[in-house]
């Protein structure tokens, strides 16, 4: 019985281990408070703590540790977010498609590439995914629908497309070198759910070769829904692809650019291709004006006829710089063949004859005509020549 008391007493609490029943007020001492950081309307109050052993709350200036954590999280929230990852269909996986497509994959984007030729080698070569199927490509519900085709070739690839099997809120941009007839195009053929953005590269694979840094990118935002913040995100994200590599980014309307690009494009491949035509040929004493006309016949003729066509047909202000590029050749023209001919005929007519005799031979030699197009200048300054040795 002895060792079963004291087996039993055991495992009775100790009064020296027993902790007293706390009274309200102490229990109240020793919780903590949290006070209110903000309420709107009123300053916000510093946060204070208190504990069972400490009386007075926690210091809250600049070096306590509490103040310190706060700051590091105000900084983690201050820091920029990296823009989000897109999936970026690129439909026309041609020689400028895979241009872009190298940059998109650098950035970390997702390139699903489509396009009539199979360029799947290409593709896997770059870490994109090619589909030769318009259905599997647009199964995969991209961001972004990004046209990179011909200029001539983009009304029947867009009509191609299975639209109904994207999403409603997909965006579409073209890279086209004209403007105005890809806006018309896209606003008359996609559902009016869907964005649009039109923009176009200045530059391409030649005259990019060591970067896009300080290069003109021209946008126009056509149609994105600005109540919608995910459509406002996906389109800057997309237009920070250019932004990130350094382009200067250009915000101007479709018409706008047709009418600027009408000279600072088809002007340079028209003369480009002019030159070309005259096959011309690196000389032991090229000037530098020269080595800059053949590296201008170098960038432009390494672009397809189609692309050239494209610009003349597809921009209505390139039949009326046609136009313009025709009256100023006849002028230069002009002036060449006017000034020979006021020296032909003072070295013909001014020399051992008489002044009235010298004007009367003056009077019955032809006249070089003022102008036209087909004027033949050089014939009719042989002639002069051949009239006044006859009249000798």
């Amino acid at each position: 019985m002895a060792s079963s008391s004291s087996v039993r007493l055991h495992h009775l609490p100790s009064a020296s281990r027993r902790s007293p029943t706390p009274s309200n007020l102490q229990f109240r001492a020793a919780s903590c408070r949290w006070r209110r950081l903000h309420v709107p309307g009123t300053a916000p109050s510093p946060l204070c703590l208190r504990a069972t052993d400490a009386a007075q709350p926690i210091d809250s200036d600049s070096n306590s540790p509490l103040s310190r954590g706060a700051q590091e999280v105000e900084k983690v929230e201050e820091q920029p977010q990296p823009p989000p990852r897109l999936k970026i269909a690129v439909v026309g996986f041609g020689n400028f498609g895979q241009f872009l497509s190298r940059t998109l994959v650098a950035q970390g984007h997702t390139v699903l590439a489509h396009s009539r030729s199979d360029h799947s080698a290409t593709a896997a070569s770059m870490a994109a995914y090619f589909f030769p199927d318009p259905h599997d490509l647009c199964e995969c519900h991209p961001d972004v629908v990004l046209l990179a085709t011909s200029i001539l070739s983009t009304e029947s690839v867009v009509r191609s497309l299975p639209l109904h099997r994207l999403r409603r809120d997909t965006l579409f941009a073209d890279v086209l070198s004209v403007k105005e007839f890809p806006k018309r195009l896209l606003l008359g053929l996609l559902p009016e759910e869907m964005d649009i953005i039109c923009t176009h590269p200045m530059f391409g694979p030649e005259s990019a070769r060591d970067g896009w840094a300080g290069l003109p990118f021209m946008f126009d935002r056509v149609r994105v829904r600005d109540t919608c913040p995910a459509r406002r995100a996906r389109a800057e994200a997309f237009l920070g692809v250019f932004a990130q590599e350094g382009c200067r980014m250009v915000e101007m309307s479709c018409a706008e650019h047709d009418a600027h690009a009408a000279e600072t494009q088809f002007l340079t491949h028209t003369v480009g291709r002019m030159l070309a035509a005259l096959e011309l040929r690196a000389t032991p004493i090229d000037t530098r004006g020269y080595e800059t006309l053949l590296r201008l016949v170098e960038n432009t003729c390494s672009d397809s006829f189609d692309l050239y066509n494209g610009l003349f047909m597809y921009n209505n202000n390139s039949t009326e710089l046609l136009n313009r590029l025709d009256w100023a050749m006849d002028a230069v023209k002009r002036r060449l063949f006017d000034g020979l001919h006021d020296v032909l005929r003072r070295q013909l007519f001014h020399v051992g004859e008489g002044e009235g005799e010298g004007e009367k031979h003056a009077e019955e030699l032809p006249v070089v005509p003022g102008g036209g197009p087909d004027t033949d200048y050089g014939a009719t300054a042989t002639a002069t020549i051949k009239s006044g040795e006859e009249n000798n």
